[in-house]
């Protein structure tokens, strides 16, 4: 799966001037989808709060849920080519029995509206 780049101009720091109030959040991190692959939870390696369109500090413990069909929709802006990147993994698994293949996903930045964002940190005792 790959999300066309924008169109239109759009730089990370364009979008990031165009939120009042959200979590921009870069790379990679723990990921969980069902069998139907309709429910997720996504996490990433740095997330940053945005206050009045600026970074405002870092965030601990951030990973954002939804279904499919709801997230796709809530996207309400995507940076232009030149902030494209391409991912791959070779170890996308599902099924029973298991099957394993190798998959890449490509995307500029992108802003999503409306996202479930939970706190995924524990504290014991």
């Amino acid at each position: 799966v790959s999300l066309r780049p924008g169109t239109a101009k759009m730089s990370v720091d364009d979008m990031i001037s165009k939120v009042d109030k959200g979590i921009y959040i870069a790379g990679r991190g723990s990921y969980s989808i069902d069998q139907q692959r309709y429910n997720f939870q996504f996490g990433g390696q740095v997330f940053y709060a945005i206050e009045k369109g600026k970074i405002a500090g870092m965030l601990d413990d951030v990973a954002y849920q939804a279904n499919t069909q709801e997230f796709w929709n809530s996207c309400a802006a995507v940076c232009d080519q030149s902030d494209y990147r391409l991912f791959g993994s070779f170890f996308d698994g599902k099924g029973q029995p298991s099957q394993v293949s190798a998959v890449s996903h490509g995307s500029a930045t992108s802003r999503f509206n409306a996202v479930n964002v939970i706190n995924t940190g524990r504290k014991l005792g």
